[in-house]
């Protein structure tokens, strides 16, 4: 998505993947890699699964909205130094506004407190959700999310989940933000057996953009929406950070479907 924007504006741009996982680095490589790609000049970078919080410790700036968020998916390199950004928030929002318009707000269940699931948590608040469960496999984390969620909203709006089945019962949508449903990560969050065709369900996975979670959904009557549109608005914000440049997000989103099919043909679907 950023090479086919940067040459369609005249830019001749590179977008390069440092995988920690296949490299067999780990957290405490990021201050390292951080500092060698700056030396060597690049804009700055994006961050994913797992370091969207860690990362922030090796950094001099925060905006307002990765401060509030409390996790970083994009990093600018300027003269003031490592400036960390979150546009996984709005592109989230942006997402579930164009991709499932009408959506119930009054209870969602999120699945994942992480560092993508703290963009959402924020995302589903400021878009008026009613009533928050969060359920992580990591209780202590879940529990740290909500209390810094309820001193931003309120602590009537946001809670622990620790009975998927019983949120499920009252909710009137779900969402993925854990990485199940990855090809590294194979499964779905939930027992698919508790889905329900009243409820919407929404995933931030998008390679596949079918996850088991989302097939299963779609197998009972549920509205869905796949993590197409999160990655293409997120990516179309970064690029904006990183080059100063606005960008043409439907042209970002073609590239982003033509990829995906190439990789994974059989889901011809835009994102939304």
């Amino acid at each position: 998505m950023h090479e086919r924007e940067g040459a369609a504006q005249g830019i001749d741009l590179s977008y390069e993947l440092f995988d920690f996982a296949a490299s067999g680095q780990d957290e405490s490589s990021l201050e390292s890699k951080l500092e060698q790609l700056q030396q060597r000049g690049y804009a700055g970078v994006n961050v994913t699964y797992p370091y969207k919080q860690s990362v922030i410790a090796h950094l001099d700036h925060l905006s307002d909205g990765a401060r509030r968020v409390g996790a970083v998916n994009t990093i600018q390199f300027c003269p003031a130094g490592r400036i960390g950004y979150n546009t996984d928030v709005t592109g989230f929002s942006l997402s579930m506004q164009q991709g499932l318009p009408g959506a119930g707000m009054g209870r969602v269940l999120q699945m994942g407190a992480g560092g993508a699931g703290a963009a959402t948590a924020q995302a589903l608040l400021d878009m008026g959700v009613g009533e928050l469960l969060i359920c992580d496999f990591d209780s202590g984390r879940a529990t740290a999310l909500v209390e810094r969620l309820a001193e931003q909203h309120s602590s009537q709006r946001v809670a622990v989940c620790t009975d998927v089945a019983a949120a499920l019962r009252g909710a009137d949508g779900l969402v993925n933000a854990t990485p199940m449903g990855m090809h590294s990560h194979p499964g779905s969050p939930i027992d698919v057996a508790l889905l329900d065709s009243r409820l919407w369900v929404a995933d931030i996975v998008y390679f596949p953009l079918e996850t088991a979670l989302l097939a299963a959904a779609r197998a009972v009557g549920c509205r869905t929406l796949d993590g197409g549109g999160m990655a293409v608005h997120q990516a179309a914000a970064a690029f904006e950070i990183f080059t100063g440049r606005r960008v043409d997000v439907e042209r970002m989103r073609r590239s982003f479907v033509e990829f995906s099919l190439a990789k994974h043909p059989g889901r011809a679907e835009a994102p939304a």
